[in-house]
C-alpha cells in the first residue's frame, strides 16, 4: 500500500487477520508472523499484545463512523428509516468477528486491564458528535441525548445478538425503540 505508513500498514493487516482468526489464544509472535512482521516491530508501533487490541478496535470504530453518514439515508427519508438503515448495517453478521472483539476488549478496560484502558478514552464521546448532528437533523430536539441512548440501544442490543444469535428477537427489540423514538417525535410534534 503506497503511503500507508509501517504502523497503519501492519494495523491494517492485523485487523484483517484478527477478523478471520479472533484473538482467543493469538500470541503477539503468531500474529506478527501472519502479518509478515515480527513481535518486536508490533511492540514497537503499539506497546504491546493490548496496545494493538486497543488499537484495532479504535481503528474499526473509526472505520464505522467514517460510514455513518454513508449509511443513513437522505434527508427526506424518516427517522425511522436512517435507524433502521444503520441498524441493518451494524448488525450484519460480516462484522460479528469485529464486535466480539470491541466487546472483549471493553470489558478488558472497564476491568482496568493494563494496556486495555486507552479504549475508554473517546468510547462514548467519539460517537456523540456525529450521531448526535444524524439525530438533530432527523428532528430530535436533543440530538446529544437521543445520540446517548442510540448508542446505548445499539451496543446492548449488539452484545445480545453476539450472544444469542438471534436476529428476529434483536431487530424486534430494535424495532421497539425505534417505535418508542417514533411516538415521542410524535408527541414533540403535535405539542409545536
Amino acid at each position: 500500500m503506497a503511503g500507508v505508513n509501517p504502523r497503519e500498514r501492519l494495523l491494517n493487516a492485523a485487523i484483517d487477520h484478527i477478523a478471520e482468526r479472533g484473538i482467543s489464544d493469538l500470541s503477539l509472535r503468531e500474529l506478527a508472523a501472519a502479518i509478515g512482521s515480527s513481535h518486536r516491530m508490533l511492540i514497537h508501533h503499539f506497546g504491546g499484545r493490548e496496545g494493538l487490541l486497543v488499537a484495532v478496535v479504535q481503528a474499526v470504530e473509526q472505520r464505522q463512523r467514517d460510514l455513518l453518514e454513508s449509511i443513513i439515508p437522505d434527508p427526506t427519508a424518516s427517522p425511522a428509516g436512517a435507524m433502521r438503515a444503520w441498524w441493518k448495517h451494524i448488525s450484519d453478521p460480516r462484522l460479528w468477528p469485529n464486535e466480539r472483539l470491541f466487546f472483549e476488549i471493553y470489558g478488558q478496560a472497564l476491568q482496568g486491564r493494563p494496556g486495555t484502558t486507552e479504549l475508554l478514552d473517546g468510547i462514548i464521546d467519539a460517537w456523540l458528535e456525529p450521531s448526535a448532528t444524524i439525530f438533530a437533523h432527523l428532528g430530535f430536539p436533543d440530538g446529544v441525548a437521543a445520540a446517548r441512548l442510540g448508542i446505548a440501544v445499539t451496543r446492548g442490543l449488539l452484545l445480545d445478538l453476539l450472544a444469542t444469535g438471534d436476529h428476529a428477537a434483536v431487530d424486534a427489540a430494535m424495532e421497539v425503540h425505534i417505535a418508542a423514538l417514533e411516538a415521542m417525535m410524535s408527541r414533540l410534534d403535535r405539542a409545536r
